[in-house]
């Protein structure tokens, strides 16, 4: 009995490595640790804080001359005007700016990103540990916290969803169904029909937009989520141009693969890199330089902004132009690879 318990574990183990999922469970946590490294780490007392100040605002003498004095833990940057600094935060260059306060004089008020972050709790701190240490126990330096984002938690996770959605669908649904397709022979039955390449091509990308569609729309009822008139239209758009794109590209990725093990395997490899610098890009400076490189990075930063920000399509054109570029650069090699009858 232990015997054949044996030789059933290790053929099912050769049989993982034959078909690469060994590699896929190698991977996975080789690619998340090797991200999460990117992520900004929650400890900010070993970088300088990036304080934002406004050229001509009036601020208090003695928290200019203590914010100078602490040049180990505070970098003081000016800037041309309140909105120039928002601009600055959303590139994540800096932590936070100080504004004077116009509902209370000599205090002010502080303007962040979002106002649960470790940037806020450390700028905090850090200004009322300088004023205790030149004013003593006086009211705070800053009397009020404005968020430049201020929404739940449901809604901020809501582009990562999506996202997440989209490229399950695109990476891991489709290619397994066409690797399934080629591997039973299915698709080259088809092919000797009066069905011709382009249909099925058609069909199947339109397949995989109708079943992004249905899981985003679900999403939305679940979370009972409205959009307005205007940034709902530019969120279709994007929805439908980023459904295409990721829908033609697994269905070339489903091209590349014999077997559904090894689509399934592929399909991650793609999934990952993906998903996680997109998503995590807001949480660190080097992903955020790293994410455009992806498809996926045009499609998530505009539906984050459309939804979380109230932007337009006109403010993300280009973006919306190369969504559909790829999505119709994977359409032509896949029809490539079929009309060469690739792996069938």
């Amino acid at each position: 009995m232990i015997r054949n318990m044996i030789t059933l574990m290790s053929n099912d183990l050769a049989t993982a490595f034959k078909n690469k999922t060994l590699y896929l469970i190698l991977f996975t946590p080789l690619f998340v640790f090797l991200a999460l490294q990117f992520v900004d780490q929650t400890d900010t007392g070993h970088r300088k804080i990036k304080i934002g100040l406004i050229e001509k605002a009036a601020y208090p003498p003695a928290m200019l001359r203590s914010i100078r004095s602490a040049d180990q833990a505070f970098e003081a940057v000016w800037l041309a005007d309140e909105a120039e600094g928002k601009a600055w935060l959303k590139e994540k260059k800096g932590d936070g700016i100080l504004r004077p306060s116009g509902k209370e004089p000599q205090r002010l008020e502080l303007i962040v990103l979002t106002k649960a972050s470790f940037q806020t709790i450390a700028i905090v701190e850090g200004v009322a540990a300088l004023q205790n240490s030149v004013e003593g126990d006086r009211p705070h330096w800053i009397s009020e916290i404005q968020p430049i984002r201020e929404s739940t938690v449901l809604q901020q996770t809501r582009p990562t969803w999506i996202l997440m959605l989209v490229l399950l669908v695109g990476f891991i649904v489709l290619p397994a169904q066409i690797a399934e397709e080629k591997e039973k022979k299915l698709l080259l039955g088809l092919l000797q029909t009066p069905i011709r390449e382009m249909e099925w091509l058609l069909a199947k990308i339109f397949s995989g937009m109708i079943l992004i569609g249905a899981s985003v729309l679900f999403l939305h009822l679940l979370g009972r989520l409205p959009l307005e008139l205007g940034s709902g239209a530019s969120y279709i758009a994007f929805l439908i141009a980023g459904a295409f794109c990721f829908s033609a590209f697994g269905v070339f990725v489903g091209f590349l693969c014999r077997t559904q093990a090894s689509a399934r395997t592929l399909g991650v490899l793609f999934y990952l890199p993906h998903l996680l610098p997109s998503a995590l890009s807001e949480f660190s400076q080097k992903l955020t330089a790293v994410a455009p490189f992806l498809p996926s990075y045009p499609f998530y930063e505009p539906i984050r902004s459309i939804l979380l920000e109230g932007n337009r399509l006109s403010n993300f054109f280009l973006e919306w132009v190369y969504l559909v570029s790829v999505g119709l650069a994977a359409c032509f090699f896949s029809y490539i690879l079929m009309k060469k009858r690739w792996l069938m």
